[in-house]
C-alpha cells in the first residue's frame, strides 16, 4: 500500500481524548501527528494563592488513576520547600500506598485496555464470552490493590490520610497483618497472569530511544531518587529537573511535548526497567525472563509486559513493607510545620513515568508558583517518532492491520491525556 489516510477520532481505551492523523503518499509519510484535543485544565492556576496545606488535595484531582502519585509528589515539593524530612514510618506508608496505585493502574491497563487488542475485540466485554476467567482474574487483582489504597489512604482514590509531614491516620497493625495474607493469597493469580501475558503475541518492532526515570542506589526507584538518562547514565537532582526536561509547544496539542538529549524520550515502566533492572525484586526478574522481557529492551509494545513485571515487584515489595511496619512501633504522628517561605521540587515515579511538581511558598504559607510536568506529555513526542519509524515497515499489511498496529503502539504507552492537558497559550488578536 503506497497511499493511505488514517484519521482516528478518538483513540479508544486510553484515558482522555486524542486523535491520530496520518497521510502517506507514494509510500512516504506526508503528515503524522497525534492531536491532543482535550481542553486545558489550569491546575497550576488553581494552586496559586492557596495554602500549602490544601494544594496536595487539589493536585490529587488531576487524575483519578494516579491520584496517590500526584498527592505524594505535591507533598514532597512542599516538604522540600519547608526543609522538612518525614519519618521513616511515613515514608514506608507512602511507598506502600504507591505500590497499591501501581498495581491497580497497571492491571487496569494490561487486562482491560490492551488485552482486547490481542483478541481483536472492541473492549474487555468482548473477551468475557471466551475468556471469562481472565477478566475475573484481572478484577480480583485490581480489587486487592484498591482495597490496599483504602486501608492506607483512607479511600480507594483521592487519598485523604496523606498530608504534609505525616499521615492523619495510620492503618492499625491487625488490619495490615490481615492484608498481608490477602496479598500473599493473590500470588496464584499473578502466576496465571504471567502465563497469560507471555502467550500473547507482542508485535515485533524496535526503535532505540532515550529512557529517563528516577534511580536510587538503595532500591528500585519509585518513591524517590535522582533523574537518570540511559544516554549517558548521568544523574540529575530533582531540584534541577528543568536541566533534564525541556518542554516545548506544538500547534496540534493542548499538552506540551518534551525532549532531553535527543528530539524525544520515553518514560514509564519500560524506561524504569531499562535503567534499574538490577534492583527489581527477584520474583519480578523471574517474571521478566519468563515473559521474554530482556534489558535493555527497545520495543515500546513491551511496555505492557514491563507493567506486569512491575506488578510482581510491587506486590512482593508490599509484603516486605508490611513486615517492616508490623515489627515496628507504628502509631499516628502529629507534625506541625512552621509557616515560612520556600521553594521546592518533588519527583516521583507515577505508573506512566516520572512526575514533577514544583512549588514556591510565601511567608504566609500561600502558593505563589506552581509547575507540574506529567509523564504522558513527556511521552507524546516519542510516540510520534515511534509511529514515523513504524509505519514505513507495515505499509504492505491490510489497512485494518495497520490501524490496529498504530492503536496498539499508542495504547502501549498507557497515555493519560487528561493529566497531560494543563496548558493553553492564549494570544489575543490585538496583541
Amino acid at each position: 500500500m503506497h497511499d493511505f489516510h488514517v484519521g482516528i477520532e478518538h483513540i479508544t481505551r486510553v484515558e482522555g481524548h486524542g486523535n491520530i492523523i496520518i497521510d502517506v503518499k507514494e509510500g512516504e509519510i506526508r503528515e503524522l501527528r497525534m492531536d491532543i484535543v482535550e481542553s486545558p485544565r489550569f491546575f497550576e492556576a488553581m494552586a496559586l494563592g492557596r495554602s500549602y496545606k490544601e494544594v496536595a488535595h487539589i493536585t490529587s484531582r488531576i487524575c483519578g488513576i494516579c491520584a496517590v502519585t500526584h498527592t505524594t509528589t505535591s507533598i514532597k515539593a512542599i516538604e522540600s520547600a519547608l526543609g522538612f524530612k518525614p519519618s521513616q514510618h511515613t515514608i514506608q506508608l507512602r511507598k506502600l500506598l504507591l505500590n497499591a496505585e501501581y498495581i491497580q493502574s497497571h492491571i487496569l491497563h494490561v487486562y482491560f485496555l490492551t488485552a482486547p487488542d490481542f483478541f481483536r475485540v472492541g473492549s474487555v466485554f468482548g473477551m468475557v464470552k471466551d475468556n471469562k476467567e481472565v477478566v475475573l482474574r484481572g478484577m480480583r487483582i485490581k480489587t486487592i490493590a484498591n482495597e490496599l489504597c483504602a486501608l492506607v489512604g483512607g479511600r480507594h482514590i483521592h487519598p485523604i490520610t496523606l498530608k504534609v509531614g505525616c499521615f492523619s491516620k495510620s492503618p492499625d497493625l491487625k488490619s495490615l497483618a490481615e492484608f498481608k495474607k490477602k496479598i500473599e493469597g493473590s500470588r496464584q493469580d499473578i502466576e496465571e497472569s504471567i502465563e497469560f501475558f507471555k502467550n500473547l503475541e507482542t508485535p515485533e518492532y524496535e526503535r532505540e530511544t532515550e529512557y529517563i526515570s528516577l534511580t536510587n542506589p538503595d532500591e528500585y526507584a519509585l518513591y524517590d531518587g535522582n533523574i537518570k538518562s540511559s544516554d549517558n547514565n548521568d544523574e540529575t537532582e530533582p531540584a534541577n529537573y528543568l536541566d533534564k526536561v525541556k518542554e516545548f509547544i506544538v500547534p496540534h496539542s493542548t499538552a506540551k511535548h518534551a525532549r532531553s538529549n535527543r528530539k524525544s524520550y520515553m518514560v514509564g515502566a519500560l524506561a524504569r526497567i531499562n535503567n534499574n533492572y538490577e534492583q527489581l525484586h527477584p520474583k519480578a526478574k523471574e517474571a521478566a525472563e519468563e515473559m521474554g522481557l530482556k534489558h535493555p529492551c527497545y520495543n515500546p509494545y513491551m511496555n505492557n509486559i514491563a507493567q506486569v513485571v512491575e506488578t510482581v515487584h510491587c506486590l512482593e515489595d508490599s509484603v516486605s513493607i508490611i513486615d517492616d511496619l508490623l515489627s515496628s512501633n507504628l502509631k499516628d504522628e502529629k507534625v506541625e510545620l512552621a509557616t515560612e517561605s520556600g521553594h521546592g521540587v518533588g519527583a516521583t515515579e507515577a505508573p506512566r513515568g516520572t512526575l514533577y511538581h514544583e512549588h514556591k511558598i510565601d511567608d504566609n504559607g500561600k502558593i505563589t508558583y506552581a509547575n507540574y510536568i506529567i509523564p504522558t506529555s513527556q511521552n507524546l513526542a516519542n510516540i510520534e517518532n515511534d509511529l514515523r519509524s513504524l509505519i514505513p515497515n507495515i505499509l504492505d499489511q491490510p489497512k485494518d492491520d495497520i490501524i490496529l498496529d498504530i492503536e496498539m503502539l499508542v495504547r502501549a504507552y498507557d497515555p493519560c491525556i487528561s493529566c497531560a492537558t494543563h496548558l493553553m497559550k492564549v494570544k489575543f488578536v490585538n496583541e
